[in-house]
């Protein structure tokens, strides 16, 4: 299986923009330049979409990993926050809140650190990586 994406850019760093998008179709024309990605202007940049694919990865990771403990969580959700220094990725931060009604809580915690260190993009990512975890049992 292979998944792509495109980008183009115009001009040069600071003056210059460019557009981006996925293979699939989900969007397209998406803009962004130098201060969507160094400064505070509206817009999207390289390392919120890591931090999206990161969140998103990790939540079906985790999912999988507790079903493989006979549990079936109602809902996970998980916000991603990538540090990028010094044009490098440092950090992410999983923080995630999960129902598992009626699980036990020592099972969830171990699904959850078999789904950091497994998820694909978790196991890309050259970058230390938290867990902050909310459990409703």
């Amino acid at each position: 299986m292979k998944r792509t994406a495109n980008a183009v850019w115009n001009g040069g760093l600071k003056d210059g923009n460019g557009t981006f998008g996925v293979g699939s179709g989900a969007f397209s024309n998406q803009k962004y330049g130098f201060k969507t990605r160094f400064e505070d202007e509206p817009g999207t940049n390289p390392e919120e979409l890591i931090a999206a694919a990161h969140a998103s990865c990790f939540s079906m990771a985790f999912s999988s990993e507790l079903g493989k403990r006979n549990v079936t969580p109602a809902a996970i959700e998980t916000t991603a926050a990538i540090t990028f220094e010094e044009l490098t990725l440092k950090k992410s931060v999983l923080t995630t809140k999960v129902k598992a009604l009626g699980a036990d809580k020592a099972t969830v915690e171990e699904a959850a650190a078999a789904a950091k260190a497994g998820c694909p993009i978790s196991r890309v990512l050259k970058l230390e990586i938290e867990l902050e975890l909310t459990i409703e049992t």
